[in-house]
């Protein structure tokens, strides 16, 4: 056998061997999400890299044609001059790294999840997943503590599996690509025992949010169960019935969870009500005013962390009958401005801004122009998870940093391969709806 005729051979085993690395890599993310920042990072960056080399062994940058990875490009390119200018080491090296998360994105929408296997088996886990996190939070509601022996939160904030007031954030990232998929398989069949099923893991999941206590999750849960009612007939009665439970249920919290009731219900309708004078209302006055004195180059990565304590003073906006704008540099500072949008404009200015929202929408516009709810529902619960993600009225977690950055880029090229896979399905026939151009 000729040296010539070996090359296409192991080539394809070396092919092989990357693809069952980072399959393994992608399998073991959601767990890593759940207790090690570092180690989630680092096997998010190993998929970039082993997808990266797969691209070279296999000779195919096809991927590279993606019409979301243009905005997504510049984006990081935004970023980079904007934190090389403002000089800072730290904000510089960051900013390089900053590609390896919409490499993830890119691997899984182009190659480790494309198999239908591959997507299956990661719903898998995240169901089991999601089973662990719910069945810790009733221990811990139950009993007093969970298995590691920690009592709610300070606030009666129930936490799970975990040492701090997590759980809410981590069963809304689960609720939708995992739990929901079922619901929806349960609602579309004709069998009494699957509708029970369904109802119940539904009333199940919804009342443990509602107990877990985070102000947020439930909002952002409610706004993705509105979403798929609007999109899905057949779940619009169990909507209406499910509002009706959570209703009961939070009319009930001063006598099952007094605690509850008083983060969920009472400091929730104070902090409305004062905004302006809350927290989360100057850092978001901060963050605006930083924009308004930086709108073209942004201060760079971790630019509101890095200058939240310099004063910032601005009548930009007094030509359109607005006050002039201070920051606060007292409670207005944090280490992030707890919204995905203003932290991307305070880090690369309008432009990065638009960037990045030009690349939502073509990541939504994909998952919509695939929706088939009947006949793809974990496709369908995709889409709903990423608009409920990126839904920009919103108190958040940092946007670039692990756990938070890993679930949104799994979600966006977990939906991207999936619709594509949707679209390839029903495009059989020319005069199926997700054929139709939008």
């Amino acid at each position: 056998m000729t040296p010539a005729s070996l090359v296409p051979r192991s080539s394809g085993r070396l092919a092989a061997m990357l693809t069952l690395c980072g399959t393994g890599c992608t399998f073991l993310l959601p767990v890593l999400f759940f207790y090690s920042r570092a180690l989630s990072d680092v096997a998010a960056t190993l998929i970039g890299c082993l997808f990266l080399l797969y691209s070279v062994v296999q000779k195919d940058w096809l991927w590279t044609r993606k019409d979301w990875l243009r905005p997504a490009a510049l984006f990081c390119a935004l970023c980079l001059i904007s934190s090389v200018y403002v000089g800072l080491r730290e904000a510089w090296v960051q900013a390089l790294c900053l590609p390896r998360l919409f490499l993830l994105a890119a691997a899984l929408e182009s190659w480790i999840l494309v198999s239908a296997t591959r997507r299956k088996m990661l719903a898998t886990i995240l169901f089991v997943l999601a089973f662990w996190l719910i069945g810790q939070c009733w221990k811990q509601y139950l009993t007093g503590t969970n298995l590691l022996g920690y009592p709610p939160a300070d606030d009666g904030a129930l936490t799970g599996p975990f040492m701090k007031p997590r759980a809410g954030f981590t069963l809304l990232m689960l609720f939708f690509p995992a739990l929901m998929p079922v619901v929806l398989h349960a609602f579309h069949t004709r069998r009494l025992s699957a509708w029970a099923g369904g109802a119940l893991l539904l009333v199940l999941s919804v009342t443990t949010m509602v107990l877990i206590g985070q102000r947020m999750s439930n909002v952002l849960l409610l706004f993705g169960l509105m979403l798929t009612a609007l999109m899905v007939r057949r779940f619009r009665v169990p909507f209406v019935l499910i509002m009706v439970v959570v209703g009961g249920l939070i009319a009930s919290l001063p006598v099952i969870s007094p605690r509850t009731y008083a983060k969920l219900v009472l400091k929730f309708s104070s902090q409305l009500h004062h905004f302006t004078q809350s927290d989360y209302g100057r850092l978001y006055r901060t963050a605006v005013t930083m924009v308004v004195s930086h709108p073209w180059l942004g201060l760079g990565m971790d630019g509101f962390r890095n200058f939240c304590h310099v004063p910032f003073h601005t009548e930009a906006l007094t030509p359109f009958g607005l006050p002039p704008l201070d920051s606060d540099t007292g409670k207005g500072c944090n280490i992030h401005p707890h919204n995905y949008y203003l932290q991307i404009a305070t880090t690369a200015g309008l432009p990065g801004l638009a960037a990045f929202g030009w690349m939502i929408m073509c990541w939504l516009r994909t998952g919509l122009r695939a929706l088939a709810p009947a006949t793809h529902p974990q496709q369908a619960m995709l889409f709903i998870m990423c608009c409920v993600l990126l839904w920009p009225v919103a108190s958040t977690s940092a946007l670039f940093s692990f756990p938070t950055a890993g679930w949104i880029f799994l979600f966006a090229g977990w939906m991207l391969a999936a619709s594509a896979q949707s679209r390839a399905t029903a495009c059989g026939s020319t005069t199926h709806p997700v054929c139709k151009k939008i």
